[in-house]
């Protein structure tokens, strides 16, 4: 077995602990860049997450999304030797080749397009590559995941199906996850392009309204995209307990339903509070050691851990 797999992970919330003080390089968070190369945890997707109940209007909201990525972009900018931002597959592999790691900017939330198509392209000039449509409330492009059945069943809205063409179009990554399966069955309809579950896990084995389906993982498969394993422990089973071997079971499951290509990485670190065994990113190996013993090879673990997602993000 590799001593340490390199780990490409589509979902952090780190960036509102850096807008609160905290700085990139050394932590006591989930997420640092001196816990990252003791994780091996070479390319991170870096949420801008903005709650919407929180502020007074989406132009609050927005605002407070500008603040967050300058806090960001200054912690990126102070540690140029170790990390760079990167904005496709060439660059991603370029910057991880130089023994950096490759940080790449995700927006949690579209309500920050606010009825404006256009601002899509303003997101991707400033970094942005992927996108959450929604978090867990109703905005301009759809409706959230729900716990009632009627509103779970409704899709995009008109504005919304236009949003997922323009990102496909610029080169965006569609996020499904936290959206209600009837907004999933709507991308899956739309897209010419794979999309990703960022951070989801199986719903056959943790009921969670945020994860998703056996179907909807094939199609997910079928559409050749990927859905990162969320380590958070309601996600991960009904006792609420974040154990690797949950992790595992969750990996195993979708590898049998759906194929060994869907399967990424997603860990929400920075973005849970409750018991589980991976409490920082230096904790990683312990999940790569785990997946290896239940029976995987190194290549299929890298596919897991790194090529599966770099073959969407390359096809974007």
């Amino acid at each position: 077995m590799a001593d340490k797999f390199s780990i490409l992970d589509l979902h952090c919330d780190t960036a509102l602990e850096i807008m609160g003080g905290h700085s990139l390089y050394d932590n006591d968070k989930m997420i640092s860049i001196k816990k990252m190369q003791e994780g091996g945890l070479s390319c991170q997707f870096f949420a801008l997450f903005v709650k919407l109940a929180k502020h007074a209007s989406v132009s609050d909201a927005y605002d407070h999304l500008l603040k967050l990525h300058k806090a960001l972009t200054e912690e990126f900018n102070k540690n140029q030797e170790y990390l760079t931002v990167a904005h496709n597959a060439k660059e991603i592999s370029a910057v991880t080749k130089e023994g950096k790691i490759a940080a790449v900017l995700t927006i949690e939330e579209g309500a920050m397009v606010d009825n404006k198509l256009e601002r899509l392209d303003e997101f991707y000039k400033m970094g942005v590559r992927l996108m959450t449509l929604t978090w867990n409330y109703e905005n301009c492009i759809g409706f959230p995941n729900s716990i009632e059945p009627e509103l779970m069943q409704k899709g995009l809205k008109p504005f919304g199906k236009e949003v997922v063409k323009r990102m496909q179009e610029i080169g965006m990554l569609v996020d499904v996850s936290h959206l209600s399966d009837g907004g999933f069955w709507d991308v899956v309809k739309l897209s010419k392009k794979p999309f990703v579950a960022s951070h989801s896990n199986a719903r056959s084995l943790c009921s969670h309204q945020r994860n998703m389906t056996d179907e909807m993982i094939k199609a997910l498969a079928d559409a050749g995209g990927v859905i990162g394993i969320n380590y958070v422990p309601n996600f991960l089973g009904a006792d609420e307990t974040g154990k690797i071997e949950k992790m595992v079971k969750h990996i195993k499951y979708i590898h049998k339903i759906a194929g060994l290509d869907v399967l990424a990485m997603g860990s929400d670190f920075d973005g849970y509070t409750q018991n589980c065994e991976i409490i920082k990113c230096s904790d990683l190996p312990r999940l790569t050691d785990a997946i290896s013993k239940a029976g995987y090879s190194d290549d299929e673990i890298e596919k897991i851990c790194w090529k599966n997602a770099m073959r969407v993000i390359e096809t974007i």
